[in-house]
């Protein structure tokens, strides 16, 4: 009989069972948790994916770009496809740069600034597409741990409450409802370490590619300049 009751506790100190003997209020909050760590990892890996996508467009457009192909040429390649990173970017000024020269552009300061900011908004594009869902683990990495600590704190009370209830504190009684309490703040804690990491990691990701399209804007702006200043002397 002292072997069976020796085997009673440990039994009702697996994961599952804590989780089943929680209260509703710390088992809303394990279920939140882990709701949230399962929609991080979808995001890490969603995002790792696409990150490695937009750096292999990047480098292709940049091989293009500078291979000596005709502006002409590549924008009627890129114009009717649906661009990204430093492609939508040659798109959005070469659509400013043919809509002006065709309405017959008077002022080659306006028709810059247009082209320029013509660019800016589509390089905020997507450098908005590329942070997009990276606020969620944000928010994850830092009230996760808070969120789980209130599940502890919750199941802490109650686990007092049922002690002074029952009047006995032997560590059989008091061990299962502070393992379940602790449960919450260690869900809370997987979720939230992965979530600082990866978004640490994601945003610079982030910050080098909009760098590396902020460079490409600045250069072809130059570029365009030139031949604005080409074909005004020409008129002249």
């Amino acid at each position: 009989m002292e072997n069976i009751a020796l085997a009673d506790p440990a039994a009702h100190l697996s994961i599952w069972a804590l989780f089943m003997q929680a209260g509703w209020v710390v088992k809303l909050v394990m279920i939140g948790l882990l709701g949230a760590s399962i929609w991080t990892w979808a995001i890490i890996i969603d995002k790792l994916v696409a990150y490695s996508r937009m750096k292999l467009a990047l480098n292709r457009f940049e091989q293009v770009f500078w291979s000596g192909q005709s502006l002409e040429d590549l924008y009627r390649t890129l114009a009717d496809r649906k661009t990204t990173g430093m492609g939508a970017i040659f798109v959005a000024a070469m659509r400013e740069w043919k809509k002006s020269f065709e309405k017959g552009a008077k002022s080659p300061l306006a028709l810059q600034t247009r082209i320029d900011k013509a660019m800016d908004l589509a390089l905020t594009r997507e450098m908005e597409r590329l942070e997009g869902r990276l606020g969620f683990l944000a928010t994850t990495g830092s009230a996760a741990p808070f969120i789980g600590l209130f599940g502890t704190v919750i199941g802490i009370m109650t686990s007092f409450q049922a002690i002074a209830a029952s009047k006995n504190t032997s560590l059989s009684v008091v061990a299962p409802g502070i393992a379940e309490a602790l449960l919450a703040t260690a869900i809370g804690l997987l979720a939230a370490i992965p979530a600082v990491i990866a978004y640490n990691k994601l945003s610079s990701d982030a910050n080098k590619l909009g760098v590396r399209m902020e460079g490409f804007s600045d250069e072809f702006s130059a570029i365009l300049s030139r031949q604005i200043d080409e074909k005004v002397a020409q008129k002249a």
